[in-house]
């Protein structure tokens, strides 16, 4: 025997959409080029910039990072500092799947 039970759940308005942090896919591919959301970036002072103007929205952006396994450390760590440097706050890595062996 089954029941249905009738449930009116709340709609949340778009407004409250607004308030859900972005997400930016930063890819770094083998040769160290970094890629924003699948445009490459053509310098350092071009991602200096980028994560500027990220860390100012409220609330600020996730940024994934996926880096490819063949990329000198030198590469993703220059990244990194860059992007602590303009104080974002959110940072993960993705598809880390590729590093287990």
């Amino acid at each position: 025997m089954t029941h249905a039970v009738r449930l009116d759940l709340p709609r949340t308005p778009a407004s409250q959409d607004k308030n859900q942090p972005g997400v930016i896919d930063l890819d770094i591919d083998s040769d160290g080029t970094v890629v924003w959301n699948g445009t490459p970036v053509a310098s350092a002072q071009q991602l200096e910039r980028y994560l500027r103007a990220e860390a100012q929205k409220d609330p600020q952006p996730e940024i994934h990072l996926r880096a490819d396994r063949r990329v000198k450390y030198d590469f993703v760590a220059r990244v990194l500092a860059s992007a602590q440097h303009n104080r974002m706050k959110k940072m993960g890595f993705a598809d880390t799947a590729q590093f287990k062996n």
